[in-house]
């Protein structure tokens, strides 16, 4: 199962709600993987911790996984791009920033497919793969989408994001319509969610009359997350007794109903 994590709007947590998903599924013994497609390399360095610096000093002038795409097929050269992390069961693809400079390139020949290819390739060595995407709907975001089995849209409880919401949703349609019929979009997670403040609810109310689907639990708004952050350490290894540790597990379970619902009916 391949998920991706969108939203062309930056400071939605992306990368938190994709590291700490995967973290909870490789807590359940799922093979896992998270690909870093954000050249800010965030969830890079959220997963690898201090071993990050090394790790992309290593990659520095590359792009890795999209460097190589440009010379041969992926399926023969995407494992030396995946590395452990120090949370068993739990892998990352990293960012660099070089993914910015390659993005022209790659646009310009065309090489929207090869993640895809690449990834398809890891299926009998992960059960889960999570990508992190940037901020923006580019060759990066609509490879992520392509190669996806279900999209999730962080939502910020903001009015700007709800008016983009639709644009959004518009854009994954369109996209699964001409290129991957298989995509769907799994739900909308509500993040930084005040439960006393009242235009949080208003606004997730107006999302779910609207007839889109907003998951549940909503993800709280705390500091612990910046905690988690700095420490490296998601919120499942951190304290995983915190009240925000439990909303992602209860909705990593509402996610994979999801996909149990969709196969079941498949059938």
């Amino acid at each position: 199962m391949i998920r991706v994590v969108f939203n062309q709007k930056g400071g939605v947590g992306k990368s938190t709600i994709a590291c700490n998903l995967a973290a909870v599924g490789a807590s359940r013994s799922a093979r896992t993987l998270l690909v870093d497609l954000d050249s800010q390399a965030s969830s890079t360095r959220y997963l690898l911790g201090s071993s990050a610096t090394d790790a992309l000093d290593e990659l520095s002038g590359t792009a890795g996984f999209f460097d190589q795409s440009l010379k041969f097929t992926l399926k023969d050269g995407a494992e030396e791009f995946i590395l452990s992390t120090p949370f068993e069961g739990l892998s990352v693809m990293p960012a660099t920033p070089r993914l910015d400079d390659l993005l022209a390139k790659l646009e310009s020949r065309y090489k929207i497919y090869k993640l895809r290819k690449g990834l398809e390739a890891l299926s009998d060595q992960f059960d889960e793969i999570w990508i992190d995407t940037p901020p923006a709907l580019n060759f990066y975001t609509r490879s992520a989408l392509i190669a996806a089995d279900g999209c999730l849209i962080p939502f910020d409880c903001d009015e700007f994001s709800r008016r983009a919401l639709y644009a959004l949703v518009r854009e994954v349609e369109d996209l699964r319509a001409d290129h991957n019929p298989d995509l769907r979009i799994l739900g909308v997670i509500v993040n930084q969610f005040q439960a006393r403040a009242r235009l949080p609810g208003e606004l997730v109310q107006e999302l779910i009359d609207e007839g889109l689907p907003v998951l549940e639990p909503y993800l709280g708004s705390t500091v612990k997350v910046r905690e988690s952050h700095q420490r490296a350490l998601p919120l499942i290894h951190l304290e995983a007794s915190h009240k925000l540790a439990q909303e992602f597990v209860a909705l990593y379970d509402a996610i994979g109903a999801l996909n149990a619902g969709s196969e079941g009916g498949s059938h």
